[in-house]
């Protein structure tokens, strides 16, 4: 699967990797420049692969958070490669081999192309995103239809980072690094029986997850439509959303 993201004359070209038991890695090539990019390689056979049948070859790992389902393929990443690694900076001690450290508002070349970096605190207390014009890596912090668990931060941390995301333009392209629509989705619609968006989108997911398709990217409109994490009025309600997602079964 691929998405190509338009910057003027150059093109990034985007495409998903399955990994792991429901994870997805992302790599983002600029063709013009001959750059590959990785997103939270948590396999780095599966990173490895995936570049080499496009005949790309990686030579940037970007990190959102620590968490070993995203960082564990960095070293045979860099190993093949010597690509060089960028992540938050405050989780610099918690993974290996990070050479750029990264907070709030700093940029990041990709290629041609500048992205911002978010700290959006929540699922980790140094989770970052990459925020390129008109295309966002999110990692755990939004799901479709959901949102990373709260392993270290507090639910007004969470909302925020929600809220922040929701800034974005309608337009942009949200890329995700779980598959976890199905389960969100139905959890959604047991919360909310007579939301139509909610039951629009469970329908979409289910067809596309019965056909064995990926049901990522998703849009920042679409979230907004049918994300009841995201839609939450306050971090009272977003609490106790999550709460009752942890249980969900």
């Amino acid at each position: 699967m691929g998405v190509d993201a338009e910057y003027g004359r150059l093109v990034i070209e985007v495409a998903l990797l399955p990994a792991l038991s429901d994870n997805y890695i992302w790599l983002l090539h600029d063709a013009e420049a001959g750059h590959t990019a990785v997103v939270d390689p948590g396999d780095g056979a599966v990173a490895l692969k995936g570049a080499a049948e496009r005949g790309w070859t990686i030579d940037q790992v970007m990190v959102t958070h620590w968490h070993p389902d995203h960082t564990a393929g960095i070293p045979a990443v860099v190993a093949a490669t010597r690509a060089k690694v960028w992540g938050p900076e405050a989780e610099r001690d918690k993974f290996p081999g990070l050479d750029h450290g990264l907070a709030d508002g700093d940029g990041v070349e990709v290629g041609g192309a500048q992205a911002r970096v978010w700290h959006v605190p929540g699922h980790t207390l140094g989770h970052i995103a990459f925020i390129l014009d008109g295309h966002a890596f999110v990692g755990d912090t939004l799901f479709a239809g959901g949102c990373g668990r709260l392993f270290e931060g507090t639910p007004a941390q969470m909302h925020a980072s929600l809220q922040r995301l929701a800034t974005l333009p309608d337009e942009t392209i949200v890329y995700p690094a779980h598959e976890y629509s199905l389960s969100n989705y139905r959890f959604l619609a047991a919360q909310a029986p007579d939301d139509a968006a909610v039951q629009r989108r469970l329908g979409e997911i289910e067809a596309l997850r019965s056909d064995g398709k990926p049901t990522l990217p998703t849009t920042i409109a679409e979230e907004k439509a049918s994300n009841l994490f995201m839609r939450a009025p306050d971090a009272a309600e977003f609490a106790r959303l999550r709460a009752a997602k942890d249980s969900f079964r």
